[in-house]
């Protein structure tokens, strides 16, 4: 290694170059600088600072390469300096790609102590890329037995922790047989599955390698890191795969990160909003790279078999062979739709698999071809991330919600993109709601809660259901809606996936979920009563608030017509303390959706009894007694309400309206036998007055008895007109009269 003849001269600060440069003495020249930039650079304080800086880093590089011989930490100031000076520059802003070659090779070599290699390992955060070459010669030590396992250990974990820094994987991919051979060291064989799991591509899957990992597995019992790869094999292979292993995903290996995450996220937070050195790296530069932390970072598909330069290169010099069948199809070269199609079943996924979240063209992949093994590699690094990012669930990590709301909300996208729910993140809500204030991160959560995949509504009310519901009533109204608004939406997610894969073959093909047609009813059934039961309570919560029961009634126009819509055998009724409150509401939208509501139950349950009659049921399937009587009994109260001012003396339903004469009596109101109706209803009267005013302008008595005969019907007009068409094809459906003229008209 050669050192620099002019020690006086100033440099610039650390760079990153295009080229693959691992040699320090390479990497010194490249830093040489005119006088002109010299003479710029003394007049910032900075740049005299990050100049210092670097002569620390060069000096303890230089060093370290030059070790022989095996040194004490406490009796060599020099060795205690410059590893300092590693450390410091390294946790704060990074190490350059041209120090891990000599970083790795002294703390693997066993020169040093394992208390100096341990630093040095922790030491190693980069700020940028790692090179592969690096890499590879330091996994050479490792066949040499120069350091100690605690010390292979902690590398491995760097490794995994780096993995997707690592700028390039082909060499570290004809590797895989090589850690293979390591999976026998019991300490050794977690990270070891780890790293092969990261690896494992579909020519990784050999017999001789599924047979040594089920020996492991009768050797060391049921280790979930064992799993994890038989489970990625199986999913390439599934014919040399025969054992049954758990469907349902969980979290198979340790975090790894753990002692270079605060460092990492130091770095980039430091050296992201300064240096376009990372925008080199990314594919395309229409979208900067947003915030810095971990997951974030791999939103972003790298160019991770080459560097730009030589990318464009080859683009131009192997235009043909893009579309050789025998080779994969890099997907940083993955364009356009055409491309997409033309590659469909050559594409090879990026190592972040994160990056499929932002890239429209592997999600439509994603819909097309169904891949078992990216949804395994998605679910797995989805649920690995969102418990070690979420916010009220991981200590010190306040600071980063804004950034853990954007990962949730790209994660909803997603979801919407392809139309159904990650198993991942339903795991994530059953383990992290009963922590949740239900403030931070809020509008994220419930977004997710609309895409729960189907399962079992038992596990669901156990783990979802019952910690939700203690944040709903003790909540402010506002909350109480979204949470409505959210299960809302998961009705109607569940009622799409039924409609979509009703003639499928493959209903079960992502979901791990109970599917079966008396499955899916009993479900949505449960969704509904459930939902039935907290809106009661929440309305005599908040007394009948008109903008809760607004959104109590949106979720029921989904329900009323699930038989119609969407072909399940299924009718639902609000329940009494639902009902009640709407049609005595004094706001008149409220009224007039709970007509449209009953206006369309009435629609499915004719249409029911008519396929019930004509033999011709919906999957045989017929609706009870007690359905009809009980959807009877709220058009009684209705008719009365509305129509015939006799609701307090007809109403039959057990929690309904009706009053003895006597007791009606007593309110003092003249003629209350016919004074309650679509005139003098709460929520029309306003109306009644307008039209008044109108038809009478010179009367300011507001005698409501004029409103009869022909001028009712006028009235009538007059409602529609404002926009009330729930009322019109309600009392146009239910109401004898009115539904004739109707008629009459709709003939004439």
């Amino acid at each position: 290694m050669q050192r620099r003849q002019s020690s006086e001269s100033l440099k610039k600060p650390l760079q990153v170059h295009h080229k693959n440069q691992t040699d320090l003495s390479a990497w010194r020249k490249g830093r040489r600088t005119d006088p002109e930039k010299s003479l710029q650079s003394r007049q910032s304080p900075n740049d005299k600072k990050n100049v210092s800086e670097q002569d620390s880093l060069e000096e303890a590089l230089s060093y370290f390469e030059q070790v022989q011989e095996r040194v004490s930490l406490k009796k060599n100031s020099v060795l205690q300096k410059h590893l300092t000076t590693v450390e410091s520059i390294a946790l704060q802003r990074g190490l350059p790609p041209e120090g891990f070659d000599v970083l790795l090779k002294v703390a693997l070599s066993g020169k040093l102590a394992d208390t100096v290699n341990t630093r040095l390992l922790k030491s190693l955060v980069p700020a940028s890329v790692i090179p592969e070459t690096s890499v590879v010669s330091a996994v050479s030590w490792l066949c040499v037995s120069k350091c100690s396992g605690s010390i292979q250990l902690l590398f491995l974990r760097w490794l995994i922790t780096m993995f997707d820094f690592v700028n390039h994987k082909e060499e570290l991919h004809a590797l895989y047989g090589f850690f293979f051979s390591f999976l026998q060291d019991e300490k050794m064989c977690p990270y070891i599955c780890h790293l092969l799991y990261l690896l494992t591509r579909k020519e990784s899957v050999k017999p001789f390698r599924i047979r040594r990992l089920l020996d492991l597995q009768v050797k060391m019992g049921l280790q979930s890191h064992l799993q994890a790869l038989l489970s990625l094999y199986k999913l390439f292979c599934p014919e040399l795969v025969t054992i049954t292993l758990p469907g349902k995903m969980k979290t198979y290996f340790k975090n790894s990160e753990g002692p270079w995450k605060a460092a990492i996220n130091t770095v980039r937070q430091r050296n992201q909003a300064s240096s376009p050195v990372f925008q080199t790296l990314l594919l395309g530069t229409a979208q900067p790279q947003s915030r810095k932390r971990k997951w974030n970072t791999q939103l972003i598909i790298p160019a991770n078999s080459r560097n730009r330069n030589n990318l464009e290169e080859d683009r131009e010099k192997n235009r043909v062979n893009f579309y050789s069948r025998d080779e994969s199809f890099p997907v940083e070269q993955l364009q356009t739709f055409s491309q997409l199609l033309q590659n469909i079943h050559r594409l090879e996924f990026p190592s972040q698999m994160g990056s499929v979240l932002t890239n429209p063209l592997l999600l439509h992949y994603m819909n097309c071809i169904k891949d078992e093994s990216v949804y395994l590699r998605l679910y797995y690094w989805m649920g690995q991330t969102l418990q070690e990012e979420c916010t009220w669930c991981v200590a010190d990590s306040s600071q980063y919600e804004e950034e853990f709301k954007h990962f949730l909300e790209t994660v909803h996208k997603t979801e919407c993109f392809l139309q159904e729910g990650f198993s991942s993140c339903e795991e994530f809500l059953y383990k992290s709601l009963p922590l949740w204030d239900g403030v931070c991160c809020r509008s994220q959560v419930l977004r997710l809660v609309s895409w729960i995949p189907l399962s079992s509504f038992s596990e669901m009310k156990s783990h979802l259901c019952d910690p939700l519901v203690q944040l709903f009533f003790t909540s402010s109204l506002y909350f109480k809606c979204s949470v409505i608004e959210s299960l809302k939406e998961l009705l109607q997610n569940w009622l799409n996936w039924h409609v979509i894969h009703l003639d499928s073959e493959s209903d079960s093909q992502v979901h791990s979920s109970n599917t079966t047609f008396s499955g899916l009813v009993n479900m949505v059934a449960e969704l509904i009563h459930y939902v039935g039961w907290i809106s009661t309570v929440a309305l005599r919560l908040e007394n009948n608030h008109t903008f809760l029961l607004y959104f109590i009634l949106d979720f029921y126009e989904t329900v009323c017509d699930i038989y119609l819509r969407y072909n399940l055998p299924l009718l639902i009724l609000p329940p009494p303390g639902i009902f009640y409150p709407a049609l005595l509401s004094m706001d008149s939208v409220n009224l007039n959706q709970l007509c449209y509501i009953m206006y369309r139950y009435r629609t499915n349950l004719v249409a029911a009894k008519e396929n019930e009659l004509s033999k011709k049921q919906i999957l045989q399937f017929k609706f009870s007694s007690q359905t009809y009587q009980e959807y009877n009994q709220y058009i009684i109260a209705m008719v009365g309400c509305l129509w015939t001012s006799n609701a307090f003396q007809k109403d039959t339903h057990p929690q309904g309206l009706r009053m003895d004469d006597e007791l009606l009596k007593k309110t003092a109101v003249k003629e209350f036998k016919t004074s309650f109706n679509i005139v003098c209803h709460p929520a029309m009267m306003g109306y009644a007055v307008l039209f008044l005013q109108q038809a009478w302008p010179d009367d300011t008595t507001f005698n409501f008895s004029l409103i009869k005969g022909k001028r009712w019907n006028w009235y009538l007009e007059y409602l529609y007109s404002q926009g009330l068409k729930g009322l019109k094809v309600f009392i146009e459906s239910s109401i004898n009269r009115v539904s004739q003229a109707s008629h009459s008209k709709a003939e004439n």
